[in-house]
């Protein structure tokens, strides 16, 4: 049995009512589906799979780069993909789904403050002990399989050399600059925030205003069951 403890990167549907771990254990029983099942050029940088992330090593769950998505909301994330492409656009995918067994390593993680490494990239402004609470804490929308991490990249004419557009921070920066409102960024930053949030807007994704990569998908198809899948 896990400690369910996630990390709090959007408000629990149901904050009066009960949230569920799922008994299953594959994602075809929980309806997970990979995004590549629908879109198989999607460009994806699984953070948490590898060694380029906050906690800088894997992730305890995550034993494949894959972005699964309960199938609803796989479906409307390669809408926007598809409808991007006529601008030239497309996404860049950090993370979807998320084990619950992932976030509890977060706060494993959180707990031990000899552990600095990622300090300057990813929470250069705050002590961090100050990241449980803020930061880290008991709900997460990514273990409900309905929550993406994203940006978006612009490509030539030719839908070739695609590059990030500049949101203002990296993927996962603990701190005010990452407020999708911030205004602190600067104009060029604001409107590229804003074109991914109406591009994802268009087909149901809400976007967590703390952190601009941040969309779930309104209504949730699960709101109030989280899942602990592995993702092989």
């Amino acid at each position: 049995m896990i400690t369910l403890v996630l990390m709090v990167i959007a408000m629990p549907a149901f904050a009066d009512e009960p949230v569920t771990l799922s008994s299953a254990s594959t994602a075809a029983e929980a309806n997970l589906v990979d995004i590549r099942a629908l879109v198989p050029d999607i460009h994806e940088d699984i953070k948490y799979a590898g060694h380029d992330n906050f906690v800088g090593r894997p992730v305890d769950g995550y034993a494949a780069p894959k972005c699964l998505l309960l199938k609803p909301v796989a479906e409307a994330l390669a809408r926007v993909e598809h409808d991007l492409r006529r601008e030239h656009a497309r996404l860049r995918i950090w993370d979807c789904y998320r084990p619950a067994r992932a976030v509890a390593d977060f706060v494993r993680w959180a707990h031990d403050l000899s552990d600095q490494t990622t300090k300057a990239a990813h929470y250069p402004n705050l002590d961090k002990s100050k990241l449980l609470g803020d930061y880290i804490a008991p709900v997460s929308g990514h273990s409900r399989g309905a929550t993406a991490d994203l940006t978006m990249e612009q490509c030539d004419a030719h839908d070739r050399h695609c590059k990030p557009l500049d949101m203002g921070t990296p993927f996962d920066w603990f701190g005010l600059r990452a407020n999708t409102d911030n205004p602190g960024v600067t104009a060029e930053q604001r409107a590229n925030r804003q074109r991914l949030l109406r591009a994802m807007a268009r087909e149901g994704f809400k976007n967590y205003p703390m952190e601009w990569w941040h969309y779930t998908l309104q209504p949730e198809p699960t709101p109030r069951t989280m899942y602990d899948v592995p993702i092989r």
